[in-house]
């Protein structure tokens, strides 16, 4: 299994990352309408992955991070 610090200094990374960055500015200029349609969803979506990243609700004192 490779690491992502591996992988994003790798020539591979670096492909995907361009790659990514290149679909990205594709969807913005010719399908702009298609992303603002779906950006409450993709917002939505969010919400369970930042969640799962902080770890749920137990922040109160006396609790480790």
């Amino acid at each position: 299994m490779v690491h992502i610090r591996q992988l994003i200094g790798s020539k591979i990374g670096l492909a995907v990352c361009s790659l990514a960055a290149l679909l990205g500015a594709y969807l913005l200029i010719y399908h702009l309408t298609h992303v603002t349609l779906l950006l409450p969803y993709l917002i939505l979506l969010a919400c369970p992955l930042m969640h799962f990243m902080h770890r749920g609700h137990d922040h109160g004192p006396g609790k480790g991070h």
